[in-house]
This record gives C-alpha cells, structure tokens and sequence, in this order.
C-alpha cells in the first residue's frame, strides 16, 4: 500500500476500466464504476493491510471486531448474542460460530441473563479485555498509515459523504 500524497489527477486502475468500457461500450454509462469500484478496490486493500496487521496477534480482523464491540460498549463488556448479530452484519450462524472460536480460545464467554434466561449474553474475559487494549493503540497507527494520503480537510470531506452513504443504506444505530 503506497502512501505517497500523489496528484488527485494521475490515474489509478479504476480509470483504465472505466477507459476499457468507453472504447467497448461507449453507449453505457459507467461513472458509477468510478465511486463503486474505488470503494470496492480500497476495502481489499483495507482488508489486506487489517488482516496483516491482526495476524501478528494471532487473530482475524472478525476475532478483534467481536472483542472491540464488547470491549467499547463499557463495563461489565458483555452485550447479548442479538446485539453483536445486528452490529456485526453477519448470520446468526456466523455469529454462533464466531462467539465459539472466541470462548474456545478463552477471550469471551457465554452466560445466562439473569433477567431473561432465554437470552444469553456474551462477556469479555479478562484476557479478552487485555488482548483488545494491547492491540487498539497499533490498530489505530495502522489506520492511520493507510489514510495518510488524504490532508485533515480530505478526511473531513470523505467521512461525511461516507457517513450518507451509509446512512442510505440504513447502516443507522
């Protein structure tokens, strides 16, 4: 991943594909490519550079992503299987499977709600909690690596069309 403050002019591979298109299909309107497949191609290198940086830990950027939730939402760090599910995105098979490979590995486990025995909350260990606390400071240095392109007004600018964009979505609290 280069970092390197390049000229918003100079192309990347999104404008070669957007060129293939004009010379195949000039009739088809693909600008939507330039916001989408940007988007699209900047997630794999996310992902790339997060996965890297987690498996120096030992873990996968999902693992970290489940202990981070329980560790941000505050004492006791335990939030129910439901609420991980609607912040995580994923299946409640997923979900299942993912709280097992955590409370195998002895960072999160499981426990009856006292309130409501049906539902069953999942809690941060100790270990868990000081796994989550010895990575976020190098988590947060990683991210701020990958967005060093971008000037503090860029940044600005970006995460509020990404906010509406989301927000169009529905991704909302």
């Amino acid at each position: 991943m280069s970092t390197r403050n390049k000229a918003a002019g100079e192309p990347d591979a999104v404008d070669a594909v957007i060129g293939q298109w004009a010379a195949e299909r000039p009739d088809v309107d693909v600008s939507p490519i330039q916001i989408v497949g940007r988007i699209s191609r900047l997630s794999r290198h996310f992902e790339r550079a997060l996965k890297t940086h987690f498996a120096g830990f030992d873990l996968e950027r999902w693992e970290f992503d489940v202990l981070a939730t329980l560790r941000r939402s505050g004492k006791p760090y335990e939030l129910s299987a439901g609420a991980l599910l609607k912040m995580a995105l994923v299946t409640s098979g997923a979900m299942t499977n993912r709280i097992d490979r955590l409370e195998g590995r002895g960072l999160v486990e499981r426990r009856s709600d006292p309130g409501d025995r049906r539902t069953v909350l999942i809690r941060l260990t100790t270990q868990g909690r000081k796994t989550v606390d010895a990575i976020l400071v190098g988590h947060m240095a990683n991210e701020e690596r990958m967005l060093a392109a971008l000037s503090p007004g860029e940044r600005r600018d970006l995460e509020a069309t990404l906010r509406k964009l989301l927000i169009s979505f529905g991704d909302v609290p």
